[in-house]
């Protein structure tokens, strides 16, 4: 079983593909939503080069970073092998 984790949100890199597919409209009602009910999903995240890597959760990051969130709950997914 996965087990949540709380880590820095500054720490976490985020690839260029997935930033391009940032929709502020989607950030903001996730930020509306997160501040009524909490974060219900944790965002994905995988251990890189000595810093974490988002896998999914995009929306999810920026909208605990728009609320001025320093941290966040991830879970650690394995990298895939090539």
């Amino acid at each position: 079983m996965l087990k949540d984790q709380i880590i820095d949100i500054a720490d976490i890199y985020i690839p260029a593909k997935r930033r391009n597919s940032l929709n502020q409209e989607t950030v903001d009602a996730l930020a509306e939503s997160i501040l009524e009910e909490g974060m219900k999903v944790p965002i994905q995240v995988r251990k890189g080069d000595g810093r974490y890597v988002l896998i999914t959760g995009l929306h999810r990051l920026e909208a605990c970073r728009a609320l001025g969130e320093e941290k966040i709950t991830c879970i650690f997914v394995a990298a895939r092998k090539s």
